[in-house]
């Protein structure tokens, strides 16, 4: 899957899918077939952390 590269519309797109589509992280990252670690640091790297409880990235 193609997924947006820009860390802050991946930001967006993630929060999206995470909210309208996937209960988990790893719920969405093995339907896309989207490294989870590798998607974790991107989204770190410009200041979001992955909130389970929550189920988004703030």
């Amino acid at each position: 899957m193609n997924i947006p590269q820009d860390p802050v519309i991946l930001l967006s797109y993630i929060n999206t899918k995470l909210r309208d589509d996937f209960s988990s992280l790893d719920e969405l990252c093995k339907s896309l077939c989207i490294d989870r670690e590798e998607t974790e640091k991107k989204l770190a790297a410009v200041g979001f952390e992955y909130d389970s409880e929550k189920n988004s990235f703030r």
